[in-house]
């Protein structure tokens, strides 16, 4: 059972009976924001896991308040770069262990702190305007990290953002959309992530390339096109776009391949560092991979990460 403490600094702090291991420092989730910006009280409106047939969780539904939590690697000598994951699932339901809680555990064994990003899920039902309100949580989570960089033993120039699946586009949008002013924050730390994961990801909100149902539970059933255009982050890419990893199965039924080729095409002609990694056979919603089989990215993805600088204090392999 969660227990629920106040603490000056983060306000109330869920317990979620996390163990840490020989990696991490994971003990509390804490709520990310005291006052949620544009938000509409409901109390029909509750979450809820989302449970498979032998009753175990696979994701979390009608997310109301969102939460960080921390995977922090034992403090070291050196600053450690960090990343916010966002779990994927289409605007609906979050994935959050099988794309947020397993992933930071091996963000961990690489030597980076990783934060879980329990986001809101759009809805007319608590939301103001939910175009937005993944992406106030998205650009609140960054800033929290900067803010408390020296607390958790942090470099606030390696701050990176990470999504799967729907969570690709909140990070490609975080990415893209980071000088958007979309709620009034207490300071000007900056929301820009230094670096971006970005794993079988949604990025165009575009007609025959998009995911309909991350498009439709995002900007509704009839969007504008000016809105549609708006979220399609491949057209929002300029030089100034955050440097960028990308994961693809050639095969992905769910979200096309070309929403990554499109990405990376769209940093290059911008001149962004950037690296995309496509399969042949892989499908959607393949997590960490399967070892041995040619969705084994991580390996890759840690390659990058130290080619670019952002763990240059570990040893190559």
């Amino acid at each position: 059972m969660n227990r629920i403490i106040k603490t000056p600094l983060f306000g109330t702090i869920l317990f979620l009976g996390l163990s840490i291991n020989c990696f991490s420092q994971e003990s509390v989730a804490f709520l990310l924001w005291t006052q949620i910006p544009g938000s509409i009280k409901n109390d029909s409106y509750k979450e809820e896991p989302r449970l498979d047939s032998q009753g175990n969780r696979t994701g979390i539904l009608k997310v109301i308040k969102p939460t960080l939590m921390p995977f922090l690697v034992p403090n070291t000598s050196d600053k450690n770069a960090a990343v916010v994951i966002c779990p994927g699932g289409g605007y609906g339901v979050l994935a959050i262990d099988k794309e947020g809680i397993n992933i930071a555990k091996w963000f961990n064994s690489i030597g980076i702190s990783a934060f879980v990003l329990k986001y809101r899920l759009p809805s007319d039902d608590i939301m103001t305007d939910k175009t937005v309100g993944p992406l106030q949580d998205a650009q609140e989570a960054i800033r929290t990290l900067r803010r408390n960089a020296s607390k958790w033993n942090l470099d606030s120039n390696k701050i990176g953002i990470m999504g799967f699946s729907a969570g690709g586009h909140l990070a490609s949008t975080a990415s893209t959309h980071y000088l958007d002013k979309v709620y009034d924050s207490k300071d000007d730390v900056s929301a820009r992530p230094d670096f971006s994961l970005l794993i079988y990801p949604v990025i165009s909100m575009e007609d025959g390339i998009t995911h309909n149902g991350s498009k439709e539970n995002l900007l509704g059933k009839n969007a504008s096109a000016d809105l549609i255009a708006k979220y399609s982050n491949e057209k929002r890419v300029n030089e100034n776009t955050p440097p960028a990893f990308l994961i693809h199965a050639t095969d992905d039924q769910a979200v096309p391949v070309e929403n990554s080729i499109n990405y990376y095409l769209a940093l290059k002609k911008n001149k962004v560092a950037s690296e995309m990694h496509l399969y042949q056979n892989g499908g959607h919603g393949f997590g960490l991979g399967v070892q041995g089989t040619n969705t084994d990215w991580p390996a890759a993805c840690k390659s990058w990460l130290i080619a670019n600088k952002i763990i240059s204090n570990l040893k190559k392999e």
